[in-house]
């Protein structure tokens, strides 16, 4: 993900997040630590931006910062793709655990988690802007990103 890209990217994260959307300043804020301590990517489907995902990654410990799929892009493989690549990128910058908070209003989301071996650990109350709960995640790394069902 580049600068150039924020404009598609804010318009699916307002669209996906609408309580707690991440602002561009703070975009920009984590493209700035790019490839530092962040990695974003972008995944283009008939020349335009259908969706984003990050990761933040220091020492031996990675988190999923967000992940989105604009909604008519949704159910396609592309939220698990990208996953599958910020974990494939966890592994390269030699993290043993990789975190993530998802919302817990959000099943799909966190089936496709635990679909990657990722486990609940743990629960913030009132973690989001609207009220909402997180369920706290973790996956171990043992060398390798990607679906463990294929």
């Amino acid at each position: 993900m580049t600068e150039a890209d924020l404009p598609a990217v804010l318009s699916i994260e307002r669209a996906t997040f609408p309580f707690d959307a991440w602002s561009e300043g703070m975009l920009r804020g984590e493209l700035a630590d790019q490839p530092r301590t962040r990695h974003y990517i972008v995944a283009v489907a008939g020349g335009e931006i259908v969706g984003y995902a990050g990761l933040a990654a220091a020492g031996d410990q990675a988190d999923v910062q967000t992940i989105a799929v604009r909604t008519a892009s949704q159910r396609a493989g592309i939220g698990s793709a990208m996953l599958s690549e910020l974990l494939a990128e966890a592994v390269r910058r030699g993290a043993t655990a990789v975190f993530l908070e998802v919302r817990a209003d959000n099943p799909p989301a966190q089936a496709m988690y635990e679909r990657f071996g990722f486990e609940r650990i743990g629960l913030r109350r009132d973690y989001y802007d609207d009220g909402t709960d997180a369920i706290m995640m973790m996956r171990s790394l043992n060398g390798q990103g990607g679906d463990r069902d294929g």
